[in-house]
């Protein structure tokens, strides 16, 4: 199954420091990151709540973040605030977003969608018809995987609260990224106070 995802839109950070830039920005680890996956990740408040969440892949001179269409001029204006002298390119794109699911191999070009257990992919750029957008949806809702502006608002929870601790998104080893202490307390502490729950 397939569906275009018009709710969501990408952003292309790209240059000589691309990847540092944001590796001291955000959760994830991106030395971790592969080529052909996505991988879930967060910008966050100094006091450790989420400003934006997105999917991390890697593009040729660079990363592309794949965020929901609403909030991706915000974090292209609060990625530049941090940009000061780094050598990086903030460019928003135009290419279409997809999703494939239920399929036996990874449609070319696709990349594998890191939230799930297996088998879903994110399409950029590719030609994917109107599909079915709520299947997708149910999917995702299914497996508690909850994303900013649908499932909840800005400035409103930790990391924790949304699983992104336990799905990839969040890296307890790389080091510093704004919010970073906040986050780590709370692991170290055991102190999530909500959790995303399937019923």
């Amino acid at each position: 199954m397939s569906a275009r995802l018009s709710d969501r839109a990408t952003l292309h950070v790209t240059g000589a420091d691309a990847e540092p830039f944001l590796q001291n920005l955000v959760t994830a680890d991106l030395d971790a990151l592969a080529p052909g996956e996505a991988r879930p990740a967060a910008l966050l408040t100094p006091q450790g709540k989420i400003l934006f969440d997105f999917l991390l892949s890697r593009i040729d001179d660079g990363l592309r973040l794949d965020v929901a269409t609403g909030a991706r001029g915000d974090l292209a204006k609060r990625l530049a605030l941090y940009k000061l002298r780094a050598k990086v390119t903030i460019t928003p794109s135009d290419e279409p977003v997809g999703a494939f699911w239920e399929t036996s191999e990874a449609p070319a070009g696709a990349v594998a969608d890191r939230r799930f257990p297996s088998s879903v992919y994110r399409s950029y750029g590719m030609d994917v018809d109107e599909g079915d957008p709520a299947a997708f949806e149910a999917l995702r809702l299914s497996l508690g995987i909850a994303e900013a502006e649908r499932d909840f608002p800005a400035s409103d929870v930790f990391p924790h609260d949304v699983l992104l601790d336990q799905n990839g998104g969040v890296s307890f080893r790389k080091g510093c990224y704004v919010g970073q202490e906040v986050v780590s307390r709370m692991q170290h502490r055991g102190t999530a106070r909500r959790r995303v729950m399937v019923l």
